[in-house]
This record gives C-alpha cells, structure tokens and sequence, in this order.
C-alpha cells in the first residue's frame, strides 16, 4: 500500500501528519476533525456568499477553507506560530482569506479590513466567554456569533436571571445579544478529546442601543462588582468590589428599591435591563 494511501483523508488528521503538529492543552486545543459538523454551523450561521466572516481561532484551518468557499471574506485569527504552514496550507488557495497572527484578546479587531459582519469560530476553551464578549464590543459591525463553546461557557452565556450560572457574563452578553444554546456537540469531534462537553451556541445583537449601553465602563463596573462577591447582596458585593461604581451602599439599596426590588436583593435576581436601568438610577 502506498504512502498515499494511508495518508487520512480528514484535512485536520493529515495536517497534522504532514506538518508534525501536536496539539498544545495549554492554548486549549482541539482541533475539529469531523467535517460533518461543517455543515451543520454552516445553517446555524446561515452563512451566504456577501457575509464578511471572523474566524477566531483557525487550528488546523479545517473551519477556515469551508467558510471561504461559503462566504466573501474570511479574516482568522491565531495565536500559535507553530501551525503557520498547516493553516497556510488551508487558507492559501484561497485569495478572500485574510490571516491575522496575533491574540485574539489583544489584536486590533477594529482594524479588521473588510468589517465582520459575522463571527464563526470554533473557539479555544480557555479564552471563549472573554473572545466573545470582546467581539460584541468592540466589533459594532457584526451581528451574529455561532460558536462551540465548553458547554459550561454557553450555557452561562444564556442563563437566565435566578439560575445558578447567570453571572457577569450572562448580563454582559444579553444586554446586546439574544442568546441560545443552539445544540450540544460530542466529544469525538475534536481531536485530542477534550475532557468537558461543548456547545454551538448562537447570539444575535439587538440593535445599536444596546451595544452602547455595553461599552459604558460604569455598566460593566456596575455588573462585575454587583456579582463579585456572590454570597452577598448586591449592595454589600459592590462596596467589597474593587473598581465598582463609587456610591454608598445605601444609594444602591434605595435604587434597587425604586427599581421594584427589595433593598438585600442579591445581583443574580436582576435581569440585564435591571441592571441598565440601575446604572441610569445611579447616575452612572
């Protein structure tokens, strides 16, 4: 049998050969290596051939080549210098994509040339909730984000009020985004596999309202410090928090009381307008 032959046919399992990639579990890395589900973030992006896509995280490039056959431009971003021929060899073929070598937590997504509209990624664990709500930020031009999350991650993302994992995140996203944990992914699709379950979720912006009530830093002052200290209410979490708002714990009792809450309410009984229209009481 030739050399061929036994090459595997799955474009992420032959990078890998060809290229002597090992997989790094501290950049939290696992590539997609079952090419079926290409189809399936394909519909939930609903993907047509004038979309501007970002890509965060382009591994192996597997992701990165379907959305260039799909889409006008496809900008990915990647950190990992070691998979520069692998994904070169993905993206090269290919004149509409762009690939950007840099963090995706730091790089200019501002600067991006044509602007996103969309973002589909499958998104390395350790960086997901942060790589997200940064794109929805700083990145007014996009308008739908489909991507595979730990499961843990999505499902804090579209929490609702009340429930055990509403958090930060949870209010920071839906103050923009409709939210949805579109379907559950197995393990086996990724290689190596991980030790968690994943995720597609989906988000949807509003509306240009909302994104500036997201980018206020008084708001987001507000939300992470009214859940910093989670035991407590949401005035006593704010006075312990470093760089919460600066009002007095009485201020915000009798805020949330006009609000139509009890004076000790704790912040995962808000909802994300709760807490917009808090920051307005407050004068934030």
């Amino acid at each position: 049998m030739s050399a061929v032959s036994e090459a595997p046919v799955q474009p992420s399992l032959r990078r890998m050969r060809q290229y002597g990639v090992r997989p790094d579990r501290d950049l939290g890395q696992n590539f997609l290596i079952d090419s079926n589900i290409l189809g399936v973030i394909d519909r939930a992006a609903e993907l047509s051939a004038d979309d501007v896509v970002l890509e965060i995280g382009g591994g192996l490039g597997v992701l990165s080549e379907h959305l260039a056959r799909s889409v006008a431009h496809v900008h990915v971003i990647e950190i990992d210098e070691r998979l520069r021929e692998a994904l070169h060899d993905a993206t090269d073929p290919h004149a509409n994509v762009t690939v950007h070598w840099g963090d995706a937590m730091t790089i200019d997504l501002g600067a991006l040339d044509p602007p996103p509209g969309k973002v589909v990624a499958n998104l390395p664990y350790g960086i997901a909730a942060g790589a997200l709500l940064r794109s929805i930020e700083e990145l007014p031009s996009v308008n739908s984000w489909v991507a595979m999350v730990q499961r843990e991650v999505g499902e804090r993302l579209a929490a609702a009020p009340g429930s055990g994992a509403y958090g930060t995140p949870s209010v920071l996203a839906q103050l923009v985004c409709d939210v949805e944990v579109l379907r559950a992914i197995p393990r086996t699709v990724f290689h190596p596999v991980p030790n968690v379950d994943s995720v597609l979720v989906g988000l949807r912006r509003r509306g240009p309202g909302a994104s500036e009530a997201l980018v206020s830093s008084a708001l987001r002052g507000l939300v992470s410090g009214g859940f910093a200290h989670r035991r407590k209410t949401l005035a006593g979490s704010l006075g312990l928090a470093a760089g919460a708002p600066g009002r007095s714990r009485e201020q915000v009792r009798e805020a949330l009381q006009r609000l139509g809450h009890p004076a000790d309410v704790r912040a995962e009984r808000l909802s994300p307008e709760d807490f917009r229209v808090l920051a307005r009481l407050l004068e934030l």
